[in-house]
């Protein structure tokens, strides 16, 4: 019998081990906790067969915690409840991931997302909630404002992956580079977060759009020096960065904070094929592709994720570009990440490939995230 691990919590069921580990990366940022995740896992380990067991062990943690926060902010303790609103909301949000798309997943994401938010703004003074100008709309965003620094300072645009959110990244990157003299602008694009769950915007294989309306935005603000402004995604904002960049010509560095597949199809086919055998072998929902791509259903997500693809068009990057990918990242291989590295036309550009023995061989360094964001921040620091 395959005995739990900290990476693989429900051996044999990968879609909840790699949501399981997802959660847990955000320990370091006290945004969860690994004593209440460890609660939560202990009732569900016996419910894996029960299709609704997901949502409600999680929203229950969520919902105790935040009856606390409530009586914390009641009492005037406003840091207090800080810490709780956002451990509830991040709860809520793995809570939400497993729902089907509907007014219950709906509701659960607009919880989720109102107390991260509450969290996030009552732990750090320095964040702005705000919209950046998309099209016809905004898209939902939050800035981190460099610390010690007067007068504009290097920014980083960050775009998220498929199953995250600007209020984790916020956190996992945005603090680390406020500390170094970097705003963030954390952005939940098109088919990401609060713009997919709240707003319905769905994702774009021309992502460039997505990333001229956030460099705009932040060009015009006064912190920002627009010379020294650098993009960057993670997970499949692998995909989203690398895009923007090549033809968003403003951005004066990219990252991509874990590739993605390099043919996105084949993925999709793949998670087509084991949710319709055995879903627990896969690492995300039958729905969260149509989802986010605003498919009809999982046959049309494979149509349509033919045009997500970089072939023809990392060669037109010119900026310096760092792909980051671990060893043992089990939702993309380091194949993927080596072609997209090799068909990068800027001749500035470097691979960083994190193992066992340096942390951060998991998918997006979620097993040791703080090794990916010092080698992130250190590259970057060389043009911004």
């Amino acid at each position: 019998m395959e005995l739990p691990n900290w990476i693989d919590h429900f051996p044999g069921n990968q879609m909840w081990s790699n949501a399981t580990l997802v959660t847990k990366g955000m320990a370091p940022y006290g945004a969860v906790a690994l004593g209440e995740i460890d609660q939560v896992t202990e009732q569900l380990r016996d419910r894996q067969d029960d299709p609704n067991a997901w949502w409600e062990e999680w929203s229950a943690m969520a919902a105790r915690l935040e009856r606390t926060a409530d009586e914390a902010e009641a009492a005037g303790h406003r840091l207090t409840s800080g810490n709780y609103y956002l451990r509830a909301g991040m709860y809520y949000f793995t809570a939400e991931r497993f729902i089907t798309p509907g007014p219950e997943k709906r509701a659960m994401g607009e919880k989720a997302i109102a107390l991260q938010t509450m969290g996030i703004l009552r732990r750090y003074p320095n964040v702005e909630r705000l919209e950046v100008p998309y099209e016809d709309t905004s898209l939902p965003a939050l800035f981190m404002k460099a610390q010690g620094v007067s007068g504009p300072a290097p920014t980083v645009v960050l775009f998220d992956g498929l199953d995250n959110c600007k209020e984790m990244s916020i956190l996992f990157c945005g603090v680390d580079f406020a500390a170094r003299g970097w705003n963030t602008l954390s952005i939940d694009g098109p088919g990401q977060g609060e713009s997919l769950r709240l707003r319905d915007i769905k994702s774009r294989p021309d992502y460039e759009v997505a990333g001229t309306a956030a460099y705009e935005y932040v060009a015009s603000r006064p912190e920002v020096d627009a010379s020294k402004v650098a993009v960057m995604g993670y997970s499949f904002g692998g995909y989203y960065a690398p895009r923007v960049a090549a033809f968003e010509k403003r951005y004066a560095a990219c990252v991509a904070f874990g590739a993605m597949h390099w043919n996105l199809v084949e993925w999709v086919e793949k998670i087509k094929e084991n949710t319709s055998t055995d879903p627990r072998r896969s690492s995300t929902s039958r729905f969260q592709m149509p989802f986010a791509f605003g498919a009809r259903d999982i046959d049309h997500a494979v149509e349509m994720a033919a045009d997500f693809s970089l072939d023809g068009i990392a060669d037109k990057i010119e900026c310096p570009v760092l792909v980051a990918h671990g060893i043992n990242d089990r939702l993309v291989p380091l194949e993927d990440a080596e072609r997209l590295f090799a068909a990068i036309g800027s001749p500035n550009k470097k691979l960083v490939v994190f193992t066992e023995e340096t942390g951060g061989a998991e998918h997006v360094q979620v097993d040791n995230r703080q090794v990916g964001v010092d080698a992130i921040a250190d590259w970057l620091s060389a043009y911004l």
